[in-house]
C-alpha cells in the first residue's frame, strides 16, 4: 500500500485515536504513516469485542451457578482468553484453567489473587465479586 492510499476513514471503537501503518513511501521504501482506521477494521474489531461480551455474559452465568470461578467471568470481561491471562498474570496455562473452577479459586492465597488482579486491572478484593 502506498502512502496516498492509506485509509483515514476514522473508527468508532477507537474514536480520535490514530495508530501507525506500514505504507511505501514516495522513494519505495516503507514507513509508518498515521491512520485514522477504517471500516472493515471497526466490524472485525466490533464482532471480537462482540464475542467476548459474550463469554463473560456467559461465564457470569455459569460462576452464579457455581459452575465455575468469577476469575473467568473477569477473564473475558478484559476481553482475555486463557492464553493471554496466563502471559498476563506469569503463571502456567494449567494453573490458571484449574484457578477457573470455584473449588481451586477459593483456595487462592491472597498473594496469587492480586497477581490475577494486577493482569486484569482490577482491585483484588474485586476478583471474587459478579459486578
Amino acid at each position: 500500500m502506498n502512502i496516498d492510499d492509506v485509509p483515514q476513514e476514522g473508527n468508532r471503537t477507537h474514536p480520535g485515536q490514530r495508530k501507525s501503518i506500514y505504507a511505501r513511501t514516495t522513494n519505495g521504501r516503507l514507513g509508518l504513516v498515521a491512520s485514522s482506521g477504517w471500516e472493515v477494521e471497526e466490524i472485525v474489531t466490533r464482532q471480537a469485542v462482540e464475542a467476548f461480551e459474550a463469554l463473560a455474559d456467559a461465564a457470569r452465568k455459569k460462576a452464579r451457578r457455581g459452575e465455575s470461578s468469577p476469575l473467568e467471568y473477569h477473564m473475558y470481561r478484559a476481553r482475555m482468553d486463557l492464553a493471554l491471562l496466563a502471559q498476563a498474570s506469569g503463571l502456567w496455562r494449567w494453573r490458571v484453567r484449574r484457578h477457573l473452577k470455584l473449588r481451586d479459586f477459593a483456595r487462592l492465597s491472597p498473594a496469587l489473587r492480586q497477581r490475577y488482579a494486577d493482569a486484569l486491572g482490577i482491585a483484588a478484593d474485586q476478583l471474587a465479586t459478579l459486578d
